[in-house]
């Protein structure tokens, strides 16, 4: 019989409340994706789809960034390593996604497109949150959620609290390494400068790793969530190039070139330029 047995230890007298939808609440997850387009529009789904298990994997990334952030605060670096770690998988998943909605042709994306009117992708505030939390400050970013109080008093909260890279370089500030005072304490709202003093300092770690084995580790768990991060944006710009071309966005930008200008930005840029000052033992 091509059947497998029933355990009659299963339970299957369930109570309301108790089950695994209710669990994971999904109904309302289940019943979340409505489609505008008139007649629906079979692709919009997808769509839907696709950006709402995105919002899902960045909740569970912010959480993830937001421990790691507290970790060196407390000045525990390898706790955070196992973060950095998992964050490397859901930033796997998030790129993979693309994938399914590169199914997708123009032709089927037009059919629905006019349903979205002026929402974005841009207008995703927990995108912003991670964009704040990994060091890409810009206090033009909340404009869009200037009519929603208590969402933009969380983003200006995130806006103006030190991110992950300012709290390694402020660990390394109290781990002894001579990091320049105005690196350590300034305004976190503002985009950070780089700085040749925080530079020096990661040339000194990457050239005795040895001696500061938990500090060059995290240098490089950072460089490792900015690749990913950027291959991340890479592939939403030719996602979007391969299904709208050079059209504008629904947001109101100029679509694929304002996609392509996020490239130039850097999260950590010490740790991209000491690799140019880096010499062979021999040379030093």
């Amino acid at each position: 019989m091509n059947r497998r047995e029933f355990e009659n230890t299963i339970h299957t007298e369930l109570d309301p409340g108790g089950t695994y939808a209710d669990y994971l609440d999904l109904d309302r997850i289940l019943n979340a994706q409505h489609l505008r387009s008139s007649p629906p529009h079979h692709d919009e789904l997808l769509f839907i789809i696709q950006h709402q298990t995105s919002e899902l994997w960045m909740k569970l990334m912010l959480h993830e960034l937001d421990a790691a952030v507290q970790f060196v605060k407390a000045d525990q670096l390898e706790p955070s390593f196992k973060i950095f770690a998992r964050v490397a998988h859901i930033q796997r998943m998030l790129f993979e996604q693309w994938s399914v909605l590169e199914t997708m042709t123009p032709t089927e994306y037009l059919e629905f497109r006019d349903a979205l009117g002026r929402a974005s992708g841009f207008q995703s505030y927990q995108y912003r949150a991670l964009e704040f939390i990994l060091g890409n400050k810009d206090p033009n970013a909340l404009l869009p959620f200037k009519r929603n109080a208590p969402l933009h008093a969380w983003l200006q909260t995130r806006l103006e609290t030190p991110s992950l890279y300012d709290e390694f370089l402020r660990y390394l500030s109290r781990a002894g390494f001579p990091i320049p005072q105005d690196r350590v304490e300034r305004d976190f709202s503002q985009p950070y400068e780089k700085s040749a003093g925080v530079q020096e300092v990661f040339r000194g770690i990457y050239e005795k790793p040895d001696s500061h084995w938990d500090a060059y580790e995290m240098c490089e768990k950072l460089v490792d969530v900015e690749e990913r991060f950027q291959l991340w944006r890479f592939r939403h710009m030719k996602t979007v190039h391969r299904i709208i071309g050079f059209k504008s966005g629904t947001g109101g930008s100029s679509g694929v070139a304002f996609l392509r200008k996020a490239l130039d930005l850097t999260f950590f840029p010490e740790l991209w330029d000491v690799r140019t000052d880096l010499k062979a033992p021999a040379q030093r």
